[in-house]
């Protein structure tokens, strides 16, 4: 496992052996989020029009519907990772800690799932 070391006596040796990879995921989500934002609040600032037409107009463009979906999917998901570990770190109860988790994941994937859903119809024309 390691060489003596302290670092090398205890690497690996954490709860659940996957934190590093979800504090990676939740920056990477992070960076999306901003990158993205920033797209959108550039594209308002050039829609010039909040009417319902104009916004429905653009968002038919395909560049302008899929930044929207995945703007849509990174918020929720950077969302979920963020509050998995509020509820990891302060809820102590399996009992509880599973419902919250349950309850999160289903209220993340049906808020995504509807987000998607509703830049989607916009983009294709039809009416949510």
């Amino acid at each position: 496992m390691g060489n003596g070391t302290s670092i090398g006596r205890v690497r690996g040796l954490g709860p659940a052996h996957e934190g590093p990879h979800h504090w990676l995921v939740q920056r990477f989500t992070a960076i999306g989020n901003v990158v993205l934002m920033t797209w959108l609040l550039v594209s308002f600032v050039m829609l010039h029009d909040f009417g319902h037409a104009s916004v429905v107009k653009w968002l038919s463009q395909p560049v302008s519907a899929t930044a929207m979906i995945l703007l849509v999917v990174s918020l929720f998901w950077h969302a979920r990772l963020g509050l998995q570990v509020l509820i990891e770190d302060y809820i102590h109860e399996p009992g509880s800690k599973f419902a919250l988790i349950a309850a999160l994941n289903l209220a993340t994937l049906g808020g995504g799932a509807f987000g998607v859903f509703s830049v989607a119809a916009l983009a294709f024309g039809g009416q949510a």
